[in-house]
């Protein structure tokens, strides 16, 4: 009889003790911006709410989390209303209310903030061009600084997993912020790397107890059905 042999059969990833598993939502598709229209704004940051398609995406985005099974210890929402909008089936199904994280909003971009951004970007605007060359949202005129948004938002996730040690969270945000949780999880130098989140699309990223930030998956639509039609926009 031959002896057997220890085995060392491939694992599962499993968080450390202490680490807070994030799962990224973006908002579902918002309403158009009109020529000559603005956005109401909030803060000065335009604030337009889902479009019916949005509504549909944020149905399909609730539905999968809520299959999933997985037992969230908070759902935090930003103060733009699209994110409380996407959030909702899922705060109704979990009968919880949403925990509103102001860091985590939308990057600011200036003068161009009310619809003028999708606008310019659709016009294809030089300072778009040389925006997407830079790979810095402040070339927009009046746009946050880089390193203020960067700032912000990090110090907001930190601050969700100092809460939330050994728990999973939604975060329910946009596609500028999204793109910079997982450029920074990754590791990644180029700034826009990450950007361009589909709408409802979930991201997922786990933070260490020891402060390194993992990436677990990005930009999953894969419950949004076969016929999905992913937005070029990249953020708002």
């Amino acid at each position: 009889m031959s002896e057997s042999k220890e085995e060392y059969r491939q694992s599962r990833f499993t968080p450390p003790p202490g680490a807070c598993e994030i799962l990224l939502v973006r908002h579902g598709e918002s309403a158009p911006a009109v020529a000559g229209e603005s956005f109401p704004l909030v803060d000065g940051q335009g604030d337009p709410p889902l479009h019916p398609d949005g509504e549909e995406q944020a149905r399909l985005v609730g539905d999968r989390l809520i299959r999933s099974g997985e037992r969230f210890a908070a759902i935090y929402v930003t103060p733009l209303q699209r994110t409380a909008q996407t959030a909702r089936p899922l705060l109704d199904a979990l009968d919880m209310e949403p925990i509103v994280e102001p860091d985590l909003r939308e990057v600011f971009l200036g003068d161009w903030e009310g619809g003028e951004f999708r606008k310019r970007a659709a016009e294809r605007d030089p300072i778009i061009i040389e925006m997407w060359t830079q790979q810095r949202w402040d070339i927009v005129p009046g746009g946050e600084p880089q390193d203020d948004f960067r700032a912000r938002v990090h110090r907001s996730i930190e601050r969700i997993a100092e809460t939330h040690p050994d728990q999973t969270v939604a975060v329910f945000s946009h596609g500028g912020v999204i793109g910079e949780i997982v450029r920074h999880a990754a590791g990644a130098e180029r700034g826009f790397v990450f950007t361009g989140a589909d709408n409802a699309s979930i991201s997922h990223v786990v933070v260490m107890p020891d402060g390194r930030w993992a990436v677990r998956c990005f930009n999953d639509t894969s419950h949004l059905g076969p016929g999905y039609s992913a937005t070029a926009e990249p953020l708002t």
